[in-house]
């Protein structure tokens, strides 16, 4: 559940997976540098930026985990476990353990890239301007996927299990993947991890319905291309060759919408009975969302994300719904 990179896989989403790793950037569509990146790459070695005065170390470690995304792929799965029934404190140890493999995840990402973030003069990176050393983000990365563990299996064996594969492919993403081909896996193995680590985790260990999986996982790939579409050029040039960098700019802009549609579609149609009147406002409501963030990229650089995230948000409700909710 990744969330990183942007997002973080669930962690994104348990990887979402800010998968998300969730959100760095700096050049435009036109491929050209902002000025404060260029100020930054004009620097003086080991020089500290001067925003980056104003903040102190304990501050920077918190900006460092990709706060973002992991407040929102915890947010949902808190939301999930709420309205899956199973009650205050197992959603709260399900919310921690979601948490604590996100900061996980956002923590290894910026501690990972610092050294190429500081050589792309990259703004809003802590471990790479000096705000706070990488070893120290290594470090809090550890710590939180220390407490990860235990906390992921005390939900129960299986559940656990899940929600630490996907953590241990939102790892795998920053230390590899992010640069292949394959670098959509992470973000789909998350946030389809999700709802089954929240349905497992419920009297009986239950199994999700499939399209519950199959929505967390579409909502997935399509936050890996939302998470990475503002940084295609930056990060081409730092030799990065993932699945959207091959696709290119506006590959990515026409093929974001897709997943995002057909996860609302799956929500809308997978469960037995005729589309009521809620599948066909969310299937609007998220055609719109869809297909207005790409478009509006170009004049503001999180457009294709915030879409992308008005998605889930629409989709959330029909999750929610107890006919969709889990299965033998």
């Amino acid at each position: 559940m990744d969330a990183t990179d942007g997002v973080s896989p669930a962690d994104a989403v348990t990887a979402g997976a800010n998968p998300a790793d969730a959100v760095p950037a700096d050049a435009d569509p036109a491929g050209t540098v902002p000025a404060d990146a260029a100020a930054a790459r004009a620097m003086p070695a080991g020089a500290v930026p001067v925003g980056s005065m104003r903040r102190g170390p304990a501050v920077g470690l918190a900006l460092a985990c990709h706060p973002g995304p992991a407040l929102a792929v915890t947010a949902l799965a808190c939301a999930l476990a709420l309205g899956s029934g199973l009650g205050g404190p197992r959603s709260a140890l399900v919310t921690v353990a979601v948490l604590t493999g996100q900061l996980s995840v956002g923590w290894c990402n910026d501690a990972y890239d610092a050294r190429r973030d500081a050589h792309a003069g990259r703004p809003g990176k802590p471990a790479a301007d000096g705000t706070v050393a990488p070893g120290t983000v290594w470090a809090a990365a550890g710590v939180a996927l220390a407490l990860c563990v235990p906390l992921s299996l005390t939900c129960g064996i299986l559940a656990g299990t899940v929600h630490l594969a996907a953590v241990a492919a939102a790892w795998l993403y920053n230390l590899r993947l992010k640069a292949t081909a394959l670098s959509w896996l992470p973000y789909v193995t998350g946030f389809a991890a999700l709802p089954t680590a929240v349905a497992l985790s419920g009297p009986g260990e239950t199994w999700p319905r499939w399209w519950t999986v199959a929505a967390g996982a579409l909502l997935g790939f399509a936050a890996h291309l939302a998470d990475t579409l503002p940084d295609i050029a930056a990060d081409r040039a730092d030799g990065i060759r993932g699945l959207p960098h091959r696709l290119g700019d506006t590959g990515t802009r026409l093929l974001l919408p897709l997943p995002l549609l057909g996860a609302t579609a799956v929500l809308a149609f997978g469960p037995p009975g005729p589309v009521d009147a809620s599948g066909v406002a969310a299937l609007v409501l998220a055609g719109g969302a869809a297909l207005v963030g790409p478009a509006f990229g170009h004049r503001w650089r999180k457009a294709a994300l915030a879409g992308a995230v008005a998605v889930a948000a629409v989709d959330l409700p029909l999750l929610l719904l107890a006919r969709g909710a889990t299965g033998s």
